[in-house]
């Protein structure tokens, strides 16, 4: 997964996918979902990030599997 910040246009977008898109559905007038050809996500774009989605900090955790107990 990469997610990429465009500060010139305040646009985020998140690949989930190195697949091409062939269809965009527009979820609302800011937020773009990009599917492939079996219909998995490929993308998602969010227009005016800072605002829509607060891009002004990110942070990412790994939450670890559990082992089940013996």
């Amino acid at each position: 997964m990469h997610i990429k910040y465009f500060a010139d246009t305040d646009t985020a977008l998140v690949e989930f996918s190195d697949n091409p898109p062939v269809e965009t559905r527009e979820l609302d007038e800011n937020i773009y979902l990009d599917l492939d050809a079996n219909g998995r996500v490929v993308s998602i774009t969010v227009e005016h990030a800072r605002q829509t989605a607060g891009m002004n900090e990110f942070s990412y955790q790994l939450i670890p599997t559990l082992t089940p107990a013996p």
